[in-house]
């Protein structure tokens, strides 16, 4: 079967939005006398949405504050979506030579800061649709946004395929019976990768993939 679309996890996958994550969340914890994170911690957390990360950053113990250090966290971020965060590798390329098959974005980041990330560095005009945390009911690992962005663009799960750089994005699309293909450089451990049908080490490799799945 031929494949019809092509989901995409964002962060970690298309763009390295770690650096600017980090000093969000630094910003948002400041006040609160909890130790700085660096890059590789934040990167090792992130995954499961904002509200998730920092609800865990502040434990049981703080919960009470995790309105208040989500409030801080989101009125940074907005204003400094991408001092540093920039796309990876071979994303345009790739992005140009795919660009006849239909393209989504499925990101557990909020949708109007994942649109608005991808417009300002210039992709968001190769996807059909963006979707993030807030734009169905459940997340990732959860199968139910990759099922809802398939009846969205009316194809079958045999004619889909993720792209995403976490076990989250792998779990998603296997649960929803589409093919998965991990990326070994983003934010997450090869080894949590295992499952997916291909693992690729550049973007650029995505075409070569998109083949083999074809020819099946």
């Amino acid at each position: 079967m031929k494949i019809k679309l092509i989901i995409f996890d964002l962060d970690g996958t298309l763009v390295n939005t770690s650096v600017d994550i980090a000093n969000a969340l630094n910003y948002a914890i400041g006040p609160y006398g909890l130790e700085n994170l660096t890059v590789a911690k934040t990167i090792s957390m992130v995954g499961e949405g904002i509200t998730t990360l920092i609800g865990r950053l502040l434990g049981q113990s703080r919960a009470e504050l995790k309105n208040e250090v989500l409030s801080r966290f989101l009125d940074y971020y907005s204003v400094h979506l991408n001092d540093f965060s920039t796309e990876y590798p071979g994303v345009h390329e790739t992005l140009e030579i795919i660009r006849d098959y239909r393209k989504a974005v499925i990101s557990n980041k909020r949708t109007d800061l994942s649109r608005r990330l991808l417009e300002n560095l210039g992709l968001a005009a190769y996807f059909d649709y963006i979707w993030g945390s807030d734009s169905v009911p459940e997340k990732k690992p959860s199968p139910v946004p990759v099922l809802e962005m398939l009846k969205k663009v009316g194809c079958g799960p045999d004619e889909a395929v993720i792209v995403g750089d976490s076990n989250f994005d792998i779990e998603a699309g296997r649960a929803a019976g589409v093919k998965t293909v991990a990326v070994s450089y983003g934010f997450r451990d090869a080894a949590l990768l295992k499952d997916a049908d291909f693992i690729i080490d550049s973007m650029i490799e995505l075409p070569s993939r998109l083949e083999v799945f074809n020819a099946a």
